[in-house]
């Protein structure tokens, strides 16, 4: 296979500033694609940008709330106008707002399953269109262990990430024939900056849980995700791909 066999395709990462987006952007750059993605925080993506192009990689940033349809729906425009039309989605934007259902907030409720799951609506309405009028389209949905097995403290992220597979396997079947693909990708605990800063008692509380012995790295989502996008992928929709060292298994 072509190393850069996906020359010229445009990849919209929503949230690709974190740990695993910015894992997921560079993968795809590496395979030939122009790379795009949104923020809220303008400092901190601005930084994370020129950190990129000192790295060798040219990212396209458009400021977008993903929780808000009509900031999709302009951020997408933007994008098609300076990229070109984007034939690989990645919606991997989430935040977590952590409390037992005895002590949640409606607003933790609903910050949650609007930047979790709405933004995958908010987003995805706005390329699939395009992608099914030209016959070829890659969506790939990261949501995560917890959606699967669901967690203590998290009722508000485990049901918007459990929906956001509802989401994949409804619109494969609208679209399995019409050359786009949409499936799942559920991480377990990976190495990002934000695990790492957990205190080590608890952290090594999490690695007795994880078969393998150890965290996943940002790259082995990466690396899932060009498999999934690749052109060679084309019979695989719908499906759940867990990445999570065995601590979960269905």
């Amino acid at each position: 296979m072509n190393e850069r066999h996906l020359e010229g395709r445009v990849a919209l990462v929503t949230g690709g500033a974190g740990g695993i987006g910015t894992a997921i952007c560079m993968h795809l750059a590496d395979l030939g694609c122009r790379v795009a993605t949104t923020y809220r925080n303008p400092e901190k993506t601005q930084t994370w940008q020129r950190q990129m192009r000192d790295n060798g990689y040219d990212f396209a940033i458009f400021a977008c709330d993903v929780a808000k349809y009509e900031d999709c729906e302009r951020a997408a425009k933007e994008i098609e106008q300076h990229c070109g039309p984007i034939d690989i989605l990645v919606n991997n934007a989430g935040i977590t707002r952590d409390a037992t259902l005895k002590k949640m907030a409606r607003e933790q409720w609903h910050e949650v399953i609007a930047a979790n799951l709405d933004s995958v609506f908010n987003m995805t309405r706005q390329v699939v269109d395009g992608m099914t009028e030209r016959g070829w389209g890659r969506i790939i949905n990261i949501s995560s262990i917890n959606g699967q097995k669901g967690q203590f403290g998290q009722c508000n992220y485990a049901s918007a990430k459990a929906g956001m597979h509802g989401f994949t396997m409804a619109l494969a079947l609208e679209t399995a024939r019409k050359g786009v693909t949409v499936n799942t990708i559920s991480p377990g605990y990976i190495a990002t900056d934000m695990v790492m800063a957990v205190p080590e008692p608890v952290r090594a509380k999490i690695l007795e849980q994880i078969p393998v012995g150890r965290f996943g790295e940002t790259d082995e989502i990466a690396h899932v995700v060009t498999f999934l996008v690749s052109p060679h992928s084309g019979f695989i929709t719908g499906a759940n791909i867990p990445i999570n060292g065995g601590q979960h298994m269905m």
